[in-house]
């Protein structure tokens, strides 16, 4: 004879089965999170990774270009160097390269200089005046860095040496030596080429030294 179920038990055994039917329970709900908030966390470490590798790929191209307009300048006052007879025509000091360049609207002195490990490059207005340029050339020797018309070139330079070219040997910039006699004045004789090394540290986009020889191609 088969025993009649008790009714009771079967409504105990119905609800517990559909208390296991109806979700998860509270540990299967934390192991989830925790499992879900791990694989944010790795997640989160790729695109950061990714974003700083990309910010860092980012500062290295700009360097780069600000390194090779920097130098591209120089190039291109080089190319228009012009000894007036009347200042120097070129001069360098150890920290303080000036000169004369033939511009569009007659003849300006330039000065690239080291100040703070900043190089900085000041031009004056142009001019065709015998007393303006003479003008210009004094205070060219006078800059303390904060004119209007200077711009931080690059940052982060430890040392600036410029070599310069001349009857067919390299030498420093600065010696006396490559004086010549002028109507009135002491001229630096215009070198061929010029030799600039740049010692590169902390606070620029690349730590080394930058070397660049630069032909000369000056105006008659």
């Amino acid at each position: 004879m088969v025993e009649a179920m008790n009714p009771m038990r079967s409504f105990r055994l119905a609800a517990v089965r559909g208390r296991r039917s109806a979700g998860f329970t509270l540990i299967e709900v934390l192991v989830s999170l925790f499992i879900l908030a791990v694989l944010a966390g790795a997640a989160w470490k790729g695109v950061d990774a990714i974003s700083t590798a990309r910010q860092v790929a980012d500062d290295n191209l700009q360097g780069t270009l600000r390194l090779q307009s920097v130098m591209t300048q120089l190039d291109a006052d080089m190319a228009q160097v012009y000894d007036t007879q009347v200042v120097r025509g070129f001069q360098f000091d150890g920290a303080n390269l000036r000169f004369t360049r033939r511009a569009s609207g007659g003849v300006q002195v330039v000065v690239w200089s080291l100040r703070e490990r900043k190089l900085l490059r000041w031009t004056s207005p142009e001019t065709t005046r015998v007393g303006e340029l003479q003008d210009h050339w004094r205070r060219a020797s006078q800059l303390q860095g904060r004119e209007p018309s200077t711009l931080v070139a690059l940052t982060g330079v430890d040392l600036w040496q410029v070599y310069c070219f001349r009857s067919g040997s390299l030498s420093n910039c600065q010696s006396s030596g490559n004086a010549v006699a002028g109507s009135n004045i002491v001229r630096e004789q215009l070198p061929q080429a010029i030799r600039s090394q740049l010692t590169l540290g902390d606070g620029s986009s690349s730590a080394g030294l930058l070397s660049r020889d630069i032909i000369l191609s000056p105006q008659p």
